[in-house]
């Protein structure tokens, strides 16, 4: 049984750039999906596709290279953990790789970035770190 999914996805995306592999298949959920829909929103990624099947689905994440054939997606780092959770207020939100990256939260109203939810006046659960 896995404690934490949203580690393991991140660390299947970590392995699979390290390995040089052009994408990476993932077990499927909800919030997976909506982390890689911040992740294409931001350019970090080049896209994703969800892959049903008899279980629960497989969340397939391609990576993206940039114009002389290097990593966009430098790092990701896990924050939040189900032993340890991370919130801030919306003035609380903290810069990442000062103001290079980003960091995806949890909010009411779904997953976004914490820029885009300093300026909504949102507050959340700091799932990850990226750049």
């Amino acid at each position: 049984m896995m404690t934490d999914p949203i580690a393991d996805m991140l660390t299947r995306i970590r392995n699979g750039l390290q390995a040089g592999l052009t994408k990476v298949d993932i077990p499927g959920s909800n919030v997976k999906q909506e982390i890689a829909r911040v992740l294409k929103e931001e350019g970090y990624i080049q896209n994703y596709k969800f892959l049903p099947n008899e279980h629960q689905g497989v969340l397939r994440v391609f990576f993206r290279k940039g114009g002389g054939g290097e990593e966009v997606l430098l790092g990701l780092r896990r924050v939040s953990r189900p032993g340890c959770r991370i919130y801030c207020r919306k003035d609380d939100i903290p810069r990442v790789q000062g103001g290079l990256g980003i960091n995806i939260i949890s909010t009411p109203r779904g997953l976004m970035t914490g820029r885009r939810a300093g300026q909504e006046g949102l507050g959340g659960e700091i799932l990850c770190n990226v750049w």
